[in-house]
């Protein structure tokens, strides 16, 4: 356990942290590396109700609490049926841990994470994958954390729907990232990872620049270096998520007087009058 803690900075010696354990080898690995750690540890199952038995997968997390002298509590979240139910009861689950909590995603999650985000289309910030300040275990394989929850012999929960094809995570884990590795003869998680790293550098770099720049002053817009001023438009335009790419670059056709207004994709106006840029409409908050 120690060599795999020197590479988990963030598990600190009587730190107090919020683990989220769903009771799969990864949380339950995070579980026994923050609690080893000598972390004040207080985990957390969230049963959304999705599956017939999800109610018994909290007292394997309770059991696996009381095991590693780690607080424990459980909640339950409600997530109507609909299109995108993933990503809603994912979000449902991250509004009950609270912005703090840790979670056990690893190298390999980092890899399909940057993997997905480029099908989505994601920008810099999206290929930088998840940062590490919340998930401590990015430098660990999954399948070091399996090895370990094995050595413990710590009884897990089998999620079924981590199999499932439909969703397309597990396709990108099942097919797609197998299928790169294989044309490029090499472990790619590794690789992933060290231009994660990279990319999150000059993400942050842009967002300092571009903080200093504002969104809502049509001529400094335009005079700006198109990177900065694209990244000052998105942090303006960002209610829970950034505006697409189309939108952005319609706002600064706005600021360069191509055009006198403009919407974006979430149904907001942009304005122009006097060089000054104007924001309403029904998402504005």
């Amino acid at each position: 356990m120690q060599s795999l803690l020197a590479r988990c900075p963030q598990l600190q010696t009587g730190r107090a942290v919020v683990c989220a354990v769903s009771g799969g080898p990864d949380s339950m690995a995070l579980l026994a590396l923050a609690t080893g750690a000598g972390c004040l540890v207080t985990a957390v199952h969230v049963d959304h109700g999705l599956r017939p038995g999800s109610a018994a997968e909290a007292e394997v997390v309770t059991a696996a609490a009381q095991r590693f002298g780690a607080a424990f509590r459980g909640e339950k979240v409600v997530v109507g049926a609909g299109p995108n139910l993933e990503a809603r009861a994912r979000a449902a689950r991250y509004a009950l841990l609270g912005p703090d909590a840790l979670t056990g995603h690893t190298a390999d999650d980092q890899a399909e994470t940057m993997l997905l985000n480029l099908l989505r289309g994601g920008a810099l910030n999206g290929l930088s994958g998840m940062r590490p300040h919340r998930h401590p275990l990015l430098k660990l394989r999954r399948s070091e954390t399996h090895e370990l929850c094995s050595a413990l012999a710590i009884n897990l929960v089998d999620d079924p729907s981590n199999r499932l094809r439909v969703h397309l995570r597990n396709r990108v884990r099942a097919e797609l990232l197998p299928l790169m590795e294989e044309l490029a003869k090499r472990d790619l998680v590794p690789l992933f990872n060290r231009q994660a790293d990279v990319w999150r550098d000059d993400a942050d770099l842009l967002d300092e620049l571009s903080a200093t720049l504002d969104p809502t002053d049509a001529k400094s817009l335009a005079e700006a270096p198109t990177a900065l001023a694209r990244r000052a438009v998105r942090r303006w335009l960002t209610v829970e998520h950034p505006p697409d790419v189309a939108s952005v670059e319609r706002v600064l056709a706005v600021a360069r007087g191509e055009a006198q207004a403009c919407e974006i994709n979430d149904g907001r106006r942009i304005g122009r009058s006097h060089q000054r840029l104007s924001l309403d409409g029904p998402a504005l908050r």
